[in-house]
């Protein structure tokens, strides 16, 4: 055991240059997946607040705005819960029973929350169950947009977690490829370890001893420097506009110094995690390498460490098969049984990382026959080419965090655009009106306005369900005063029934709903909690997943108009009646604007905060990706020294030399960008192929209104591209550019 650990010290001494570029991966890794893991728990965890609105009362009491309803979870009976949209305001007779304890104090008519001047035993004995007793810093729940906040706070976890898990994924990906590379650099010295009389365990023993202490170093690095990284991450979430102003990464408000030297900070579960994930996987990553090293014979091991031959065991290409069809196989079942599934962010940002692992378990296969066909010019592309080919395990090194960086590009912000694309498609095939007054709690003065041949006021809410028996199901869902003005406004795909049928005792769902067929009788909870049963009138075709419910005004509680739909008499000006619809509507922030306006602002291609969050996640997988490019061509340059002065000594100038090293890292970038984009090409064929499904010629979705359309980032792609490619060429070309030493130099 000492002569392991002597041996071992010694080797990370005196090869540091080679392990310099796997500890710079684990280490960074770790600090991806500590910085991710701290925003998740900030998110989880958010700061109390302050409370603003009741601030000088002691007891604030507001309505329940949560639905609770008993579901079946196996054997046992449980309850599910969900927020409601339009709680009902504080009845009367409460408001009369809390006036005898002291002084009420309210700001709306119809109060949502009511602060009272009273002890608050008294205050809880009286409400009971009716309400919510809200004191201390809980009062902030009243705060005028607490519930805008607590959104953002859902979509700051939503957008963690999603980016933890692409993170994660390029981490374990990479680090395990570039240590996976370092034990390959040193196969001669593991066949003059085999010579010398080393037995297979011998190797596998050192090897798994350096990558123990690369790994505890490396992770220890790394969640410091998350640490850091974390309240960086949570500024850009800020400025960005995905988190809100408040938003801190430790959550307790106390001074971030004083917090970070706490022992409870750094023994949380984010640095466990990242700590622990680092450590394995570097020893992962030498384990897989060590067995293939202690396998192989002395002179095989020789042999092989100057030509690239099988680079590719049985177990790798069997796994990569099988990730594969895997893959495969999911894009196919899901569009065989749900294609509106493949349009949901959750599968077409998680779906894709199958098939990029199985490319890249693969890639030292593929690479192969890619870099045959390759035909460069004169004696320098033709080393160019020979050297990339024979030397396998190099340049798939190269080529595979270029691979997932394009295919992330191209596949996660490719399904976003065409999802977003589908969507504002559908919105506008869906609209019917020429003018679109929104706005806050609108209503009409007069009725007709001159010039509109149709009105059609909405209210945005939502509906609850229990599909069998197991979950309470929000659907969104709008309500209406006339159904036969929204037929005139509107163009909804509809399947069977009539929307001008829907009443105060009728419901629109549609296809996804449990039961779907017109004439059926539903029991449904709507926004403000009430629980009644309603006939369903009309269903609709599910499409993008946009096509939510349809309820009248009577069933949606308090819910505010915030749209009013316009079809035009026909000559009718579009000025004017604006004009008319102006002053014959009150409300807060009334915008009148013709449909193609109001298209463009509420469906853009992709929303501004969907689109930040893509770039960021890109942007770290981008800087993850440049750093194991470096890494690797700088560890690879520091065996070439041999190689290079002999190219010199046969008559090839530095220039030469330096072009042919660029000439590489280009070849292995052109290879990882041709992978990328085939596995590109695959997840966004399977979106296409569930637009094409869900399209009104297939059949399957009468009038859903959908093309077939994929958008390719190209922009985004070309960029990740070109970063690749200048940091390969650079750190290949200064890496082996040192001077005398090895001839690139004059």
């Amino acid at each position: 055991m000492l002569t392991t650990l002597t041996s071992a010290w010694a080797n990370l001494r005196t090869r540091r240059h080679l392990f310099a570029g796997a500890f710079v991966a684990v280490a960074l890794g770790a600090a991806l997946v500590a910085s991710m893991g701290l925003g998740l728990a900030a998110a989880a965890d958010p700061p109390a607040g302050k409370p603003q609105r009741f601030a000088a009362q002691p007891v604030v009491v507001m309505p329940h705005d949560t639905l609770t309803v008993e579901v079946d979870r196996g054997p046992r009976r449980a309850h599910d819960s969900k927020k409601i949209p339009h709680p009902q305001p504080v009845d009367k007779e409460l408001l009369r029973e809390l006036a005898e304890l002291g002084t009420v104090h309210r700001d709306h008519l119809a109060p949502d929350a009511v602060g009272v001047d009273a002890s608050v035993a008294a205050v809880r004995e009286v409400v009971g169950d009716r309400a919510q007793v809200l004191t201390g810093a809980a009062r902030r729940l009243a705060n005028p947009g607490a519930e805008r906040d607590a959104q953002a706070v859902v979509a700051v976890r939503a957008m963690l977690g999603t980016a933890g898990g692409v993170s994660a994924f390029v981490a374990v990906f990479v680090t395990a490829s570039t240590f996976a590379f370092v034990v390959a650099l040193r196969r001669r010295e593991f066949g003059l370890l085999r010579l010398a009389g080393a037995t297979p365990g011998r190797v596998r023993r050192q090897l798994f001893t350096e990558a123990l202490a690369v790994g505890v170093a490396a992770s220890a690095t790394g969640c410091a420097l998350g640490s850091w990284g974390a309240p960086l991450l949570a500024r850009a979430l800020i400025d960005n506009g995905i988190a809100p102003p408040w938003f801190t990464v430790n959550g307790t408000g106390a001074p971030q110094s004083t917090y970070w030297t706490s022992w409870t900070y750094w023994t949380s579960w984010p640095f466990q995690l990242a700590f622990w994930t680092g450590l394995f996987v570097a020893i992962a990553g030498a384990w897989a390498a060590s067995r293939r090293a202690g396998r192989i014979g002395p002179v095989d091991a020789l042999r092989d460490a100057d030509v690239d031959t099988d680079v590719m065991p049985w177990s790798r290409r069997i796994v990569g098969a099988a990730l594969l069809t895997l893959g495969l196989g999911l894009s196919v079942h899901t569009l065989w049984t749900d294609p509106s599934a493949l349009l949901k962010r959750k599968t077409y940002t998680t779906q894709p990382m199958i098939l990029i692992t199985a490319a890249a378990a693969l890639a030292p296969l593929l690479v192969r026959p890619m870099l045959r066909m390759i035909r460069l010019p004169g004696a320098v592309g033709l080393l160019v080419r020979e050297n990339a080919a024979t030397s396998v395990r190099r340049t798939a090194a190269v080529a595979a965090p270029v691979l997932v960086t394009v295919a992330l590009a191209g596949s996660l912000m490719g399904s976003a655009e065409s999802v977003s694309a589908a969507k504002a498609q559908e919105a506008n095939e869906q609209t019917n009106s020429q003018l679109i007054t929104t706005g806050n709690e609108l209503s009409l003065t007069q009725r007709p306005v001159p010039g509109a041949a149709a009105l059609s006021p909405s209210a945005s809410t939502a509906v609850f369900v229990r599909e069998e028996g197991t979950a309470l199901v929000r659907s969104e869902a709008h309500a209406v005063s006339d159904p036969a003005a929204l037929a005139s406004t509107s163009r909804l795909p509809v399947v069977s029934g009539d929307i001008r049928h829907l009443d105060d005792r009728s419901i629109v769902v549609n296809e996804e709903w449990e039961h779907h067929r017109v004439g059926d009788r539903l029991t449904v909870w709507l926004g403000d909690g009430h629980r009644t049963t309603l006939r369903i009138a009309a269903v609709l075709a599910h499409g993008t997943g946009d096509n939510g419910a349809y309820v009248t005004m009577a069933n949606a509680g308090a819910a505010p108009v915030d749209r009013i739909d316009v079809r035009l008499t026909p000559g009718a000006s579009p000025a004017a009646v604006t004009d008319a619809l102006r002053a014959a509507t009150s409300g807060h922030d009334v915008r009148v604007r013709t449909a193609a306006a109001w298209l463009d602002a509420t469906h853009p291609r992709v929303k501004p905060q969907t689109r930040q969050g893509m770039l960021l996640l890109l942007g770290i997988a981008l800087t993850y990706t440049a750093i194991s490019l470096a890494g690797t061509q700088l560890m690879a340059a520091s065996v070439r020294d041999g190689e290079l002065r002999a190219l010199r000594r046969a008559g090839a100038t530095p220039a030469q030399v330096r072009l042919m090293l660029a000439g590489e890292a280009l070849v292995a970038v052109a290879a990882g960008t041709a992978l990328g984009l085939a596995v590109t090409g695959l997840n966004l064929g399977g979106l296409a192929a569930a637009l094409d499904l869900l399209s009104p010629e297939s059949g399957a979705g009468v009038g859903a209104g959908l093309e077939a359309e994929v958008v390719v980032p190209w922009g985004v792609v070309s960029s990740a591209v070109g970063v690749c490619a200048v940091v390969a060429v650079g750190a290949g070309v200064l890496g082996a550019g040192r001077g005398h030493r090895n001839g690139v130099s004059g």
